[in-house]
């Protein structure tokens, strides 16, 4: 199979990236690669990949920058090695790097807020909780259409979840 980009030298790159169901392959050759960013020779991270397929990303001027690359004025971590590690080094390194954090956590999480997972523990109480506050939402609907018998229904069905040890609303 020969490079995408030059179509002379075999391809010996292959990447495939999948987006919104879309997948999309591109196959360069080393050369190639190397011009569009990629370090061929050392393990690329998913970092890596979504801040530019393996480049350095155009990002606007952070708020510090040590000799012209971005860094943490916390703990001075630099861009290059965040995108080596994948992990910040403390919590201003979020502020550091907000530029490039906000497409790189919309596309892992296809939404532009974490919501991470709820603790087993959690999750039951959280369940009832939720349920209640809908019950609520709709106890009030019926009582604005003036649709008295399913007000009182929602208003025994919230009960019923308070008694059982519901979040108390």
């Amino acid at each position: 199979m020969k490079c995408e980009m030059c179509d002379e030298k075999e391809a010996t790159i292959h990447l495939t990236q999948v987006v919104d169901g879309v997948v999309k392959k591109v196959h360069l050759c080393e050369a190639c690669a190397a011009k569009s960013g990629f370090d061929v020779h050392g393990p690329m991270s998913i970092t890596d990949l979504l801040l530019g397929m393996g480049g350095e990303a155009e990002v606007q001027e952070p708020a510090h920058v040590h000799a012209g690359e971005t860094a943490c004025p916390q703990c001075h971590m630099r861009r290059a090695d965040f995108k080596k590690s994948g992990r910040l080094g403390c919590p201003e390194c979020y502020e550091a790097f907000s530029e490039e954090l906000h497409p790189l956590i919309k596309a892992m999480h296809r939404s532009e807020q974490h919501t991470g997972k709820v603790p087993v523990s959690e999750s039951e109480r959280m369940r009832v909780t939720n349920e209640m506050r809908e019950l609520q939402k709709q106890l009030e609907e019926a009582v604005r259409k003036e649709d008295y018998e399913q007000a009182a229904t929602l208003r025994d069905r919230i009960n019923r979840l308070k008694k059982q040890g519901g979040a108390s609303s």
